[in-house]
């Protein structure tokens, strides 16, 4: 028996209810806090392996505004390919976790791959390498080589491992909590990969790291689901339909959460080179301002998790979009005419930690407002794209 109320969103599911998957979503739910820790780990190694590639594409492509765009285009369409295969393939019948977990190898598999071949890929490009348009082309192509495979793979996992969870405000609410975790851990992979791995080591070092970390999460994800088996023998082996109406309703939701994430991609890019020039444009200034974009969606993300159970998941979706024009307009402002001014008795300092909290502290000031809101804005759109508990969560995320 299923209970739905439009007004506060609330929704009361007995046990009969849920048999519309073939894993009964509470048989992945229970184990939450496993999962925000797998799922920390997963976003440890995808940001790993980014920081890695944009210091060898940075490298074989050039140190340009156009380089890191084509990195971010790359990397987060391969993203966006993934979230919307995954759910329209056919493994219902498949544990999520075991899903989880054949992702999790495969970018282990693809990530050693692409390091191994990457001397290759930039002779390759020293050969063909032209100016103007030919150039970009051929530059998008490099990228896309190294990158899709991987990126495809990461955009699969967050549709795969919320199929288990079900499509009601306390669902998703756990959705953001996997969100804000899987965040948290990708800041410190940041952190991780370039203040340690890449400074002593190199990007073959940096990226089997990653790797390890993708089959440790594969691994666990794997006996996870084999031990969640037994308990869920009684769950049908076949899923059955689920609800896939038109999108015409859902359409304004795609609309503002898209134009969200082209302001956001589009901001980070720009803010990259501006505050690259105010730090100088080394591995740690683009960690540090890529940890401080990462803890702002992070901690963005976590905290809408509680917010989604007591308020319009839509209303608060817009006010959101409203309030980040004043927070974009805020980092503007600080950028251009507070952080070129900024005395500190420390900058001459010869002490890396000074430096590192005082970039740090720069980056914090004007970048963190407008990330806590974008971080926010992903579950917020899960919610409010919602319309049945019998949604397929895949698809909705």
């Amino acid at each position: 028996m299923i209970r739905y109320t439009d007004r506060s969103y609330y929704l009361e599911i007995t046990a009969s209810s849920i048999e519309n998957r073939g894993v009964a979503p509470q048989s992945v739910a229970r184990f939450l806090p496993v999962l925000l820790f797998l799922f920390a780990g997963s976003g440890c190694s995808a940001l790993i392996y980014e920081v890695a590639w944009y210091q060898v594409l940075q490298l074989a492509l050039g140190s340009t505004a156009v380089s890191l765009g084509i990195l971010l285009a790359t990397f987060m369409g391969g993203l966006c390919i993934g979230s919307i295969a995954l759910p329209r393939l056919n493994l219902g019948k498949h544990h999520p976790l075991q899903v989880y977990a054949a992702l999790e190898f495969g970018i282990a598999i693809f990530g050693i791959a692409v390091t191994i071949a990457m001397p290759l890929v930039s002779h390759v490009y020293f050969i063909g390498a032209e100016h103007g348009m030919p150039g970009m082309l051929l530059r998008a192509v490099v990228a896309a080589v190294c990158m899709l495979p991987s990126t495809i793979l990461m955009g699969a996992s967050l549709p795969a491992i919320v199929r288990g969870i079900e499509a009601t405000p306390r669902g998703v609410s756990w959705w953001a909590l996997l969100y804000g975790g899987n965040t948290a851990g990708a800041v410190f992979g940041c952190l991780l990969a370039g203040f340690y791995l890449l400074r002593i080591y190199n990007m073959a070092t940096a990226a089997y790291v990653a790797a390890a970390i993708n089959i440790l999460v594969a691994a666990i994800s794997f006996f996870l689901a084999r031990s969640m088996t037994p308990a869920d023998s009684s769950a049908p082996t076949t899923p059955a339909p689920v609800s896939t109406d038109s999108v015409s309703g859902r359409w304004p939701i795609y609309l503002a959460i898209g134009l969200s994430g082209a302001a956001a991609l589009g901001a980070e890019v720009i803010w990259t080179r501006l505050m690259g020039m105010l730090l100088l444009a080394t591995v740690y200034a683009f960690s540090i301002i890529l940890a401080v974009f990462l803890v702002g969606l992070a901690a963005g993300g976590a905290a809408t998790s509680w917010l989604i159970r007591r308020t319009r998941a839509d209303l608060a979706l817009g006010i959101c979009q409203l309030l980040l024009t004043l927070a974009i307009a805020w980092t503007a402002g600080v950028i251009t005419g507070i952080l070129p001014f900024w005395s500190d008795a420390i900058l001459t300092t010869t002490n890396p930690w000074e430096m590192f909290l005082l970039d740090l502290k720069r980056c914090a000031f004007a970048i963190l407002p407008p990330s806590l809101l974008w971080g926010a804005s992903f579950p917020l759109a899960c919610a409010a794209a919602i319309k049945s508990p019998d949604d397929d969560p895949g698809r909705v995320a």
